[in-house]
């Protein structure tokens, strides 16, 4: 019956009205992905220097130990805001001679195929074969790498559980990050230490292989509890109500994310069509080059990121920054009609910030080929995105909101002045002067490492705190919509 699940859903793809659409997005995206396991591979080979290098003299396997409970943790956290729910057309079979339980069974395997479950298998192992191995012996590595894949399992399901509960929101990400932080700090000043505890227990495992078992139940555990929940919910008046609509746009990797998608794939329209928005993101893209003007050895020698900083903010902000400064303006030509339809604010803020977000992680990802010259480069465009997405993409919505220049779409964006006015001025001094506010005072009193982890704190924390942000973003916008209508006449 699986394999039938399985066959209907390959027809119902061929059969799609979009099928080029969506088959080369699926390309892209299956492209995208390999490349992000590329560099898992990679540094899962390079996981002993660069665990060597950051704690000094400690042992790699020390180091590994002490972080893995932090890892963990923090993927709990983000699966909960990124982890898609595996999906299935479910209320055709409903009344079919069809068990519930092979319904269930075939969403949780679907479950089982997620980027989160194959990045830490592809990161850890090659460190359990080549210093778990090595140091501590077969049964061992054996051991860690069944604790490892039983900590995936748990997680995997455990999202997923409290997704469908729908317990993951902004207040349950924000409660967790902050703990993390708070454990972090304890850690750091000798309070509590969790770095400990999570070394203490693998190496107990180390010397006690068959406790492994342990780990393997806690996840049978999670995944009976899930399945459980979905075999008692599995009615059609529980699962219509969750069946995404048809999307009227022909890009199928939005769909996902209902009106919120529309939206956003009508914007990527409008940049692909027009002359002024495609010049604008074309020049942003220039940018991606900074990295050989900003990147040098010496300045990674002596751990010295402040310039470095700069011009991987502006690498993985170009979106936000060149076609952001003008982002109402660029529906000036019916930005009146917008006024007027049945749309929600607070969709239309929330496709922005989701156009932002895609396209951030994406040349972040591209710009990640720069670490082939230091891991440390990864850190700081890590760290860079984290603020544009968090941060950076509140702070231009808001400039926005004091635009009130018609822009002409027809035109190009080359030696052009026409729609920009002082907003645009005044939202670099926020955009650049705040992540130096945070970073150089970490920096004088501690090192550059602590700095790139305040602003990545920050960063993460703005980003959890997405919905609070939008509301105030709604209630700017309601304020000044007439008086921006009022200019784009003009």
């Amino acid at each position: 019956m699986l394999f039938t699940f399985l066959h209907h859903q390959w027809i119902q793809f061929w059969r799609s009205r979009n099928k080029g659409v969506g088959l080369a997005s699926q390309i892209i995206l299956g492209l995208f992905m390999a490349y992000l396991l590329l560099i898992a591979l990679f540094l899962g080979y390079a996981l002993p220097d660069i665990l060597a290098r950051a704690f000094g003299g400690q042992s790699a396997l020390r180091s590994f130990n002490g972080l893995l409970l932090y890892y963990f943790a923090i993927d709990l956290i983000l699966r909960l805001q990124l982890q898609e729910l595996p999906t299935l057309s479910i209320v055709p079979y409903l009344h079919l001679r069809i068990k519930k339980a092979t319904i269930v069974q075939f969403l949780n395997i679907k479950a089982l195929f997620s980027f989160f479950n194959l990045w830490p298998l592809i990161l850890f192992f090659p460190f359990c074969v080549s210093v778990v191995y090595s140091d501590l012996g077969t049964m061992p590595m054996i051991a860690y790498m069944v604790t490892l894949l039983s900590l995936i399992f748990f997680n995997n399901y455990l999202a997923l559980y409290l997704k469908r509960q729908g317990t993951a929101n902004s207040g349950y990400l924000i409660g967790g990050f902050a703990s993390i932080v708070a454990i972090m700090l304890c850690d750091y000043y000798g309070l509590f230490s969790l770095m400990s505890l999570s070394d203490g227990l693998f190496r107990l495992l180390a010397n006690r292989p068959y406790l492994c078992v342990s780990f393997v139940l806690a996840a049978a555990c999670v995944f009976w509890w899930n399945s459980r929940y979905i075999t008692d919910n599995l009615y059609e008046e529980e699962m219509s109500g969750s069946e995404k609509e048809k999307s009227s746009t022909d890009m199928p990797f939005f769909d996902r994310f209902g009106q919120v998608g529309d939206l956003a794939a009508l914007e990527l329209k409008l940049i692909l069509r027009h002359k002024r928005s495609r010049s604008t993101v074309m020049t942003g893209l220039i940018f991606m080059a900074y990295g050989f003007i900003f990147y040098k050895k010496e300045a990674l020698a002596s751990d010295s990121f402040g310039l470095m900083l700069f011009a991987a903010l502006f690498m993985t902000g170009t979106l936000i920054l060149f076609y952001g400064q003008f982002m109402f303006a660029w529906q000036s030509a019916h930005f009146d009609g917008l006024l007027v339809n049945r749309l929600s604010i607070e969709s239309f803020l929330k496709a922005k910030l989701l156009l932002f977000t895609i396209y951030t992680i994406a040349v972040t990802a591209i710009i990640s080929l720069y670490g082939l010259i230091s891991w440390k480069i990864l850190l700081i465009q890590l760290v860079a995105a984290l603020y544009n997405i968090g941060f950076g993409s509140i702070v231009v919505l808001y400039m926005a909101t004091f635009n009130y220049k018609r822009l002409d779409l027809s035109s190009s964006s080359a030696m052009n002045w026409q729609g920009v006015g002082a907003s645009q001025w005044l939202m670099m001094l926020p955009y650049l002067l705040i992540p130096y506010f945070i970073y150089v005072p970490f920096k004088i009193f501690g090192n550059g490492y602590w700095a790139l982890l305040a602003l990545g704190i920050f960063g993460a924390l703005m980003w959890l705190m997405r919905n609070f942000w939008l509301g105030f973003l709604v209630k700017a916008f309601e304020k000044k919509r007439y008086k921006i209508a009022e200019g784009f006449r003009e």
